[in-house]
């Protein structure tokens, strides 16, 4: 081991506590990065494997009803690989243990098992047997919700028949990976249900012998899917053709596509503030110990030790405190990755979902740990090679003791002598004190970012859920219908309040830009389902146009006055050209709203409605649901209550379970950043402190002065941290701001006092450790001259 060696080994002994902090600063950032990548790379191997594997579809289209026969054409569009046509369904469910009506979607398939599209992942019983009507497989979400297995029966009322189908399979399905019902914004597993059904046996109750509803395809490399889809839809158009789109448009690959990219976002950002801190910190840690170790540095170099060997030195000591960070951290990173995983099996319906830590994520890790930490200390090793041996070995020279602008600013008599020490310090260092109060701030901002994401969740809940959304319920007809069937859903028994709605399907178009949407026509004056902005305003839906989300409005590059062309997805597939007359903030897909009449009249129909917000009596309920699942017209019924409940068990749990490390990491930043710069503070100044001692100050007066300052500097940064938490929030509120789900940018006051609360206690706590230091002072040791 060589001189230089020991030295290191010395310096950490002597710095074990700031060094400890900065490992532990670091090993959070590295952490959450190694969660956050490591899931991530996990989920698309997995999601890539299992698409592969069971051959998931890369166009898909449904339609009113069509001959087998134009299989063959669709066939030999250029560029289609494979095709596969099914009926699919949607049928109301009577669940034995469900007291409002399910819904059911029924597809087709082979009796005899045959490799195809969308092919289904058998997890327990058996494959439906020929000929025998009435068995079904079921996936797996549905299944668990009601502890439902081979054997288990299901009623459904299937084309307005009653029918017990038998469970004979649990399977899982690539197309339904995350399962959601067309229309809604989370899973529902208690009341939305996938079933496979023999072909004949499907095809027989809903009419559609040698005929099919509902196809996907497979392209060839190469092929062009616009162009595909453009063919596809000419074809199928005179069948009732709803549009084809892609896989990026299929709705259960949309929204794990859109988890894994937040999932990146935070893997990247909540990292970046960590390690960000840890650099900080790590700079100035070794700032004061090139400062503090001059004459060592200058005796090294009397003696021959080069500027390289002098660089390597220094270079040890941070990579050693890296390395540590980066070892803990991907320890730590590690465990938490396997436990989120566990979240994600259930979250995501793979096969097999297993966390796997790739070296790459590891090497990438400790590549960004490195890079942060020489570039946060690059500086303070420039100083020490850049001391000359003649000057280093001269004392730094005093500081000029005249009073400085701060004591000019406070009158003597309010100060106390001790108080003029501390004011004294902060005036001559001003930089070192900015330095200090950045810190501190920056471990208030760490705080305000790790807990914001519960109050964005709990507002955008109470918005969606209590302030748009004020109905109980929803129902939606099998077809649009006229308007005079609402007059019998008022005559329901337990409906307070009834109001009718119009969802039509439609692409929208501005120049290249297209998005696949719904339009929502609304009665004028609803009070049921209101749309408001994102300050809470109830916001009048114009008198013909339309009012769009901002978000949508973003991606369409369209704002108020521009023409957006509407291809209605329904009937005679017609096309418009219909103005922008208001722009809406909201939190939830890509909304598109118009009064029901004017809807009505754009597409030239007469009064006719999808479906129904009710506002019913709770003591009536159970008579209302028993006669919802009779009535076949009444094709589902969406719960506001489940929905609410189906939210705070995924969406709010995904989200608060990485923020819950987040914010648990940033209670050890704080902690790490107050005590380091306390601990600092101490070793430089435990010359002067000693010296009070010895001239008749006692332990409190001196530790006055320390911890006075650390006070001081606290105060500081209280408020300057809060608002660069803020400044993180909003960046961080960002990387949720996708076309399916946005957050608001809302933090309470609850969370701002909790990081004030946390640093305040932080520095408390670091300021016991310091007074202990204090009163252990070796005076003798401490006030040796320095030779």
């Amino acid at each position: 081991m060589t001189v230089l060696d020991r030295k290191l080994i010395r310096d950490l002994l002597q710095l074990k506590g700031q060094a400890t902090a900065i490992v532990l600063v670091l090993a959070c950032g590295v952490a959450t990065f190694v969660m956050s990548l490591a899931t991530l790379r996990s989920l698309e191997l997995t999601q890539e494997t299992y698409y592969e594997q069971f051959r998931f579809a890369q166009v898909f289209a449904h339609l009113k009803r069509a001959p087998k026969a134009l299989a063959e054409r669709i066939a030999e569009i250029p560029g289609v690989d494979r095709v596969q046509v099914r009926t699919a369904v949607e049928v109301t469910l009577d669940v034995a243990d469900l007291a409002e009506p399910a819904v059911g979607r029924l597809i087709s398939i082979p009796e005899r098992p045959t490799p195809g599209l969308n092919d289904l992942y058998l997890r327990k019983g058996r494959t439906i047997e020929p000929g025998r009507r009435g068995e079904i497989l079921i996936n797996e979400s549905f299944a668990d919700a009601h502890k439902l297995g081979p054997g288990g029966r299901v009623a459904a009322i299937i084309n307005g028949r009653r029918q017990i189908l038998e469970v004979v399979g649990v399977a899982l399905s690539p197309e339904y990976v995350y399962p959601i019902r067309e229309g809604d914004i989370i899973p529902d597993d208690e009341r939305f249900g996938v079933f496979w059904m023999g072909e004949p046996g499907l095809a027989d109750a809903f009419d559609m012998e040698g005929a099919f509803n509902d196809l996907a395809l497979t392209l060839e490399p190469g092929a062009s899917e616009a162009e595909i889809i453009q063919r596809l839809d000419r074809l199928i158009e005179p069948y009732g053709g709803l549009g084809a789109f892609g896989r990026d448009d299929q709705l259960s690959h949309k929204f794990v596509t859109n988890e894994l990219r937040e999932l990146r976002g935070v893997g990247l950002a909540v990292p970046f503030i960590f390690l960000a801190v840890g650099a900080f910190l790590l700079n100035i840690v070794l700032s004061r110990l090139v400062a503090a170790q001059r004459e060592q540095i200058a005796t090294l170099k009397a003696f021959g030790y080069t500027d390289g060997e002098i660089r390597r030195h220094f270079l040890k000591f941070v990579g050693l405190i890296v390395a540590a960070g980066v070892g803990l951290g991907t320890a730590v990173g590690a465990w938490m990755g396997w436990g989120i995983s566990g979240f994600y099996a259930r979250f995501f319906r793979f096969p097999v979902f297993r966390f796997r830590l790739d070296p790459s994520v590891v090497l990438l890790a400790l590549a960004i740990s490195a890079s942060a930490a020489m570039i946060g200390t690059l500086a303070a090793i420039r100083r020490a090679i850049r001391l000359q041996p003649a000057e280093a070995m001269r004392p730094e020279p005093p500081a000029s003791y005249r009073p400085t602008s701060i004591e000019r600013w406070v009158p003597r008599t309010l100060v106390s002598p001790a108080g003029r020490m501390i004011l004294r310090r902060l005036g001559r260092e001003p930089f070192k004190a900015f330095l200090s109060v950045l810190g501190i701030a920056l471990s208030v901002a760490v705080l305000v970012v790790g807990n914001y994401t519960a109050d964005a969740v709990d507002d955008l809940m109470d918005f969606q859920f209590h302030e748009v959304q004020r109905h109980d319920l929803s129902l939606t007809f099998v077809e649009p219908t006229s308007a005079r069937a609402i007059s019998e859903v008022r005559h329901l028994p337990g409906v307070i309040r009834c109001e009718p709605f119009r969802a039509v399907a439609v692409r929208l178009r501005s120049g290249h830009r297209t998005r696949r949407a719904g339009i929502l026509g609304l009665e004028p004056g609803t009070r049921l389902y209101r749309p408001l902005d994102a300050s809470r305003r109830e916001v009048s839906l114009p008198e013909r146009g339309l009012m769009l989300s901002t978000k949508l409005a973003e991606i369409l590059h369209v704002q108020v006055g521009d023409l957006l062309t509407i291809e209605v997805l329904e009937a005679e597939r017609r096309v418009y050209r219909v103005p922008v007359e208001s722009l809406v903030s909201d939190y939830e897909g890509l909304s598109v709203y118009m009064r029901r009449p004017a809807l009505n009249r754009l597409l030239r129909e007469g009064p006719t409605v999808s479906g129904a917000f009710l506002s019913v009596d709770s003591a009536r309920s159970a008579e209302l649901y028993s006669r919802l699942k009779a009535t076949p017209r009444v094709a589902s019924v969406s719960l506001k209550r489940a929905m609410l409940e189906s939210f705070r068990r995924i969406i709010a749990e995904s989200l608060l379970k990485m923020q819950s490390f987040v914010a648990a990491f940033a209670a050890i930043i704080a902690f790490g950043v107050v005590y380091n710069g306390a601990r600092i503070s101490l070793a430089e100044r435990s010359r002067e402190l000693a010296t009070l001692r010895v001239i008749g100050f006692t332990r409190g007066e001196v530790s006055a002065i320390l911890l006075g300052e650390l006070a001081i500097l606290t105060l500081i940064a209280l408020p300057v941290g809060l608002a660069i938490g803020a400044g993180f929030a909003a960046m961080t509120t960002q990387f949720y701001d996708t076309e399916l789900f946005r957050i608001p940018m809302v933090i309470y006051p609850t969370t701002f006092a909790m990081g004030a609360l946390v640093t305040i206690v932080s520095a408390i706590a670091s300021g016991w450790v310091v007074r202990r230091r204090i009163d252990e002072l070796d005076l003798i040791a401490v006030l040796k001259t320095k030779e």
